[in-house]
């Protein structure tokens, strides 16, 4: 890759970083402390839970990037600076722990050795989410939320239910789904064998179902294969194999 073409994927991600970080900051504010609650405003309220959940799926597929390096290529601070201040606005967790981890999960994807994978549930969502989340979300991240949770309402005065629906409920189907689309649909056994050894296949979503979903994520197969591609080149990858696969 030239020199220039690494400038040229950084701005596009740094871009596309801050428009997902700035967007969730604007309505996170708004929905914890300003908007309210009603029965005339529900509607809205449910659409924005779902915006925030999309909202901080892409923290965390922001944080995903900066792990490979491909949110900024060349730029090795950049992108533990970035990914840093996205897993702590997502649930506060620690960056280095979601690396290592990461880095076990392209190593030994599928097995025993994949932090992510269930060996015991290969087919079944609910026993390997379980899984999943006793592995991921430790003390620091409990920590952090209820410390988050207790700012909000006893020291900044914000209504208990507005924190509970726009920042409870939002991170937590964020993470689900982020599982299911991210984890779960690739890595599951199914009658049809995988490819190669990355045991990972691909959704069939088209773009702007991919984009809703996960950020393109869910081209998980491509992503096996060109980790250093960023989410938003993935739909470009669809489909193509390597002349050599890795």
């Amino acid at each position: 890759m030239t020199l220039d073409e690494k400038n040229r994927r950084a701005g596009i991600g740094l871009l596309l970083a801050f428009l997902v970080a700035g967007s969730w900051a604007g309505l996170h504010v708004y929905s914890v402390f300003f908007f309210e609650l009603s029965w005339s405003t529900a509607p809205f309220a449910v659409a924005m839970t779902m915006a925030l959940c999309w909202l901080s799926v892409g923290l965390f597929i922001v944080a995903h990037d900066a792990i490979h390096g491909s949110l900024a290529p060349g730029r090795p601070g950049v992108n533990r600076l970035v990914g840093q201040v996205m897993t702590t606005l997502y649930a506060g967790f620690s960056y280095n722990r979601l690396e290592t981890n990461h880095h076990r999960h392209h190593d030994e994807a599928g097995t025993g050795g994949d932090p992510d994978f269930s060996v015991n549930h290969p087919t079944s969502f609910f026993p390997w989410f379980y899984e999943f989340v006793r592995r991921h979300f430790g003390l620091r991240p409990l920590l952090w939320v209820h410390a988050v949770t207790g700012t909000y309402v006893f020291l900044l005065g914000a209504d208990y239910k507005n924190v509970v629906l726009f920042y409870g409920i939002g991170s937590m189907t964020s993470a689900l789904q982020l599982f299911y689309f991210g984890t779960f649909l690739p890595h599951r056994h199914g009658q049809d064998a995988f490819l190669d050894k990355h045991r990972t296949r691909s959704t069939n979503f088209g773009w702007l179902g991919s984009l809703l979903s996960c950020y393109h994520f869910g081209y998980h197969h491509e992503h096996h294969l060109y980790p250093y591609e960023p989410w938003w080149r993935l739909p470009a990858r669809r489909g193509e194999l390597p002349v050599a696969s890795p």
